[in-house]
C-alpha cells in the first residue's frame, strides 16, 4: 500500500507530513517507556524482519498481490509507540534507497501505513485480550484479529485521504469499495503471518511479547473432573519475566530468517500488482503518478543495478535492505534507550561547608 507521488495533491501531502512528524515525536517520548532490558535489543530486528516480509506479495485474487504492513505485528512485540517507530524505520529505507513509496507522499504512508495499523491494531488487541481466557492462545488470537481489521482500517484511511486531497476526479465510493474490498484479503494474509510470528515467539520466549505483558491466571485446582479457581488463590504472572535470560539466539535466529526471507524467498513472491496498484491502476487513481525522486537508486525495484541475474539482483537487494534496516533500526532504539537511562539516572550534589 506504498502510495507514490502525484497521487495525493501536496497540501494534503504536506498535513499528513506535519501529522507524522507529530506521531514520531510522541512515539519517541513513548518508546523510552517501552524499550527495556527485553525490547530494546529486539525493536531494531523487527524493522528488518518487516521490511523482510514485505518483500513476499502474496497473491489474493485475480491478478492482485499483497504484502505485509507490519503494524500490528510491531505494536504487539514491541509496543505500540515502539511499533510506530519500527514501521516508519522500514518506509523510510524504503522510500530512500528502493524508490518505494513516494518521497513527497512520505507522511502519508507514515500515517497510513504507521499510525494506522499500529494504533487500531494494538487498541483491538488490548480490548480483545482482557476479555479473552487468560492464555497465551489468546494472546495468539488476538493478534490474528488485530491483525485482519488493521489492513481495512489503512485501506479506509488512504480512501479518506485521496477524497480530501486526490488529484483525480474519480468516484470515491468505487473507491472505498474496491479498496477496503481487496484488503480485506489482504488483511487475512496479514493476520496468519502475524498470528504465527507472535505464537512462534511466545513459544520460545513468552517474556520478549510486549503486548502479553500482565496478564494473570489463577491458580487451578481439579475437582470432580473439572478445573475451578483455587479459594483465595491469588493472581499469578504469566508469564513471569526472566531479564535475565540471554536475547542472543532469538536475536541471530530472527536475523537469520530475515536474510533468508529477503534474499531468498522473495524471488518467488507474486509479481501481481498489490492491492493499492490495482484498483489504482483500475480506477484510474495513477494518472498523476510521478517518476520516483529516487528512480535511478543504485537498489530502486528491489534489484541491484548491473546484476543482471534476476535471482541474484533481487536476492543480494533484499540481504541488502535487511541489513541496513537493522542498522538505521538499532541506532535508533539504542539512542532512544540511552535516553531513557540518562532519565532515569539519579543525579547527585555534593555540598561543601
Amino acid at each position: 500500500m506504498h502510495v507514490p507521488d502525484g497521487f495525493i495533491n501536496a497540501p494534503t501531502s504536506a498535513v499528513t507530513g506535519v501529522v507524522a512528524a507529530g506521531a514520531i515525536a510522541v512515539s519517541l517520548r513513548g518508546a523510552r517507556r517501552e524499550l527495556d532490558e527485553r525490547t530494546a535489543p529486539l525493536a531494531g530486528l523487527v524493522a528488518a524482519f518487516i521490511f523482510a516480509v514485505q518483500m513476499l506479495n502474496f497473491p489474493v485474487a485475480a491478478g492482485t498481490s499483497g504484502h505485509l504492513l507490519g503494524g500490528a505485528l510491531a505494536a504487539i512485540l514491541v509496543g505500540p509507540c515502539t511499533g510506530v517507530l519500527c514501521v516508519s524505520v522500514v518506509l523510510l529505507m524504503q522510500g530512500i534507497l528502493f524508490a518505494d513509496g513516494g518521497l513527497t507522499a512520505l507522511g502519508v504512508n507514515i500515517t497510513d501505513m504507521a499510525i494506522v495499523t499500529t494504533v487500531v491494531a494494538y487498541a483491538l488487541f488490548r480490548g480483545l485480550v482482557k476479555v479473552l481466557p487468560r492464555t497465551r492462545r489468546s494472546v495468539t488470537v488476538a493478534s490474528f484479529v488485530a491483525a485482519l481489521v488493521s489492513v481495512p482500517a489503512a485501506a479506509l484511511a488512504f480512501t479518506l485521504l485521496y477524497w480530501i486531497g486526490g488529484t483525480t476526479d474519480v468516484s470515491i465510493g468505487k473507491v472505498a469499495t474496491a479498496m477496503i474490498g481487496v484488503h480485506l484479503l489482504i488483511g487475512i494474509g496479514e493476520a496468519a503471518i502475524t498470528a504465527l510470528t507472535v505464537g512462534a515467539v511466545i513459544a520460545v520466549r513468552p517474556d520478549l511479547v510486549y503486548g502479553a505483558r500482565g496478564l494473570q491466571q489463577r491458580l487451578k485446582l481439579r475437582v470432580n473432573g473439572e478445573l475451578v479457581d483455587a479459594p483465595g488463590a491469588g493472581p499469578a504472572p504469566v508469564p513471569a519475566p526472566v531479564a535475565a535470560r540471554s536475547h542472543r539466539k532469538v536475536w541471530i535466529t530472527g536475523l537469520v530468517a530475515s536474510l533468508v526471507l529477503a534474499g531468498f524467498v522473495s524471488f518467488y513472491a507474486s509479481a501481481d500488482p498489490d492491492g493499492l496498484e490495482k484498483v489504482a491502476s483500475d480506477k484510474g487513481i495513477d494518472e498523476k503518478a510521478k517518476e520516483h525522486a529516487n528512480a535511478d537508486s543504485p537498489l530502486a525495484d528491489y534489484g541491484v543495478e548491473d546484476i543482471t541475474n534476476a535471482r541474484v539482483s533481487g536476492g543480494l537487494a533484499g540481504v541488502i535492505g535487511v541489513g541496513v534496516t537493522v542498522v538505521a533500526g538499532s541506532a535508533v532504539f539504542w539512542a532512544v534507550r540511552r535516553r531513557r537511562s540518562e532519565d532515569a539516572s539519579p543525579t547527585s550534589t555534593e555540598t561543601t561547608v
